[in-house]
């Protein structure tokens, strides 16, 4: 039998992993601590106890874990050993890692390998949860213009990807978190199909029950547009069209392109059957649970 745990520490508890997994553990009837850098604005549900501390600064955690069993960790690769560290002193037994299906393509060998290393060589229970693609990916780089003008301007139109719901990130995570089968284990996490960038806006539109146009362009032109939008669009324009690898540096192929081998992250993955026992949400259903987003 499961064990229930006494309390559970959710680092990275604002961002868009994080939040489902403290909602997901309070509607399990879960006691949950989160912890953010500015508890004031963290926006949490009702029951939840929210503590000042950050990742980046060992020194500020004591607190937090103090009577936590469980944790579920977002990656902060110059500090995981220490942070580990101190989860084991305070008597932490079980640490589910937010990494990355990047790790399981071998696309990544710095970022998140080194906090899953620290977590397995630390002794402790371990999960390992590694998304691919997220679908709210598509929010900062077509939202404006589909609440502007109901139009997408972006190349590869018919090109697959298997991104994945955001919460069915958090419901692996909390599954690893509660249940004790999961331990040992490295869940790499897609939708449920292939799906191309125009039948991700057809859904899109679908969801806002009005067409959305797809308008393709070249590649350098949406790099422009993203460029012109600023913010997270802006900052993920060269990776996302091509123009950078995966670790950021300018493409590596001859043509100034990635050349990266992507292959391994365009088929889907089994992992959120395999740890939920249910099926991936698709692509649809995401798209009506952010319609608000694109209005």
């Amino acid at each position: 039998m499961n064990e229930r745990p006494k309390k559970i520490l959710v680092t990275g508890a604002t961002g868009l992993v994080g939040r489902h997994v403290v909602d997901q553990l309070r509607q399990a009837g879960m006691s949950v601590r989160a912890l953010t850098r500015d508890p004031a604005a963290a926006g949490l549900p009702a029951g939840v106890e929210v503590v000042r501390g950050d990742l980046t600064e060992p020194a500020t955690l004591a607190p937090a874990f103090d009577g936590v069993d469980r944790l579920y960790l977002f990656a902060v690769p110059e500090t995981a050993r220490e942070v580990v560290a101190l989860a084991r002193q305070a008597g932490v037994r079980r640490v589910v890692v937010l990494s990355a299906a990047a790790v399981t393509a071998g696309l990544d060998t710095y970022h998140h390998p080194r906090v899953e290393q620290a977590v397995r060589e630390s002794g402790l229970e371990w999960t390992m949860v590694r998304p691919g693609e997220f679908m709210t990916n598509v929010l900062p780089v077509w939202a404006p213009s589909i609440r502007a003008e109901r139009v997408v301007r972006y190349p590869f139109a018919d090109q697959v990807g298997v991104p994945v719901h955001e919460a069915d990130v958090a419901a692996v995570a909390v599954a690893a978190l509660l249940e004790d089968r999961h331990a040992g284990a490295c869940y790499t996490l897609t939708g449920p199909a292939q799906i191309t960038y125009r039948q991700q806006v057809e859904a899109i539109g679908a969801a806002l029950g009005e067409p959305v146009r797809y308008e393709e362009v070249t590649r350098e032109h949406a790099r422009a547009l993203l460029k012109a939008q600023g913010g997270a669009a802006a900052a993920s324009a060269d990776l996302l069209l091509g123009f950078a690898d995966y670790d950021g540096a300018d493409g590596s192929g001859q043509d100034g392109t990635s050349d990266q081998d992507y292959s391994a992250l365009l088929r889907p993955w089994p992992g959120v059957r395999e740890a939920t026992g249910r099926p991936a949400r698709t692509f649809a259903e995401w798209a009506r649970d952010h319609v608000a987003d694109f209005r």
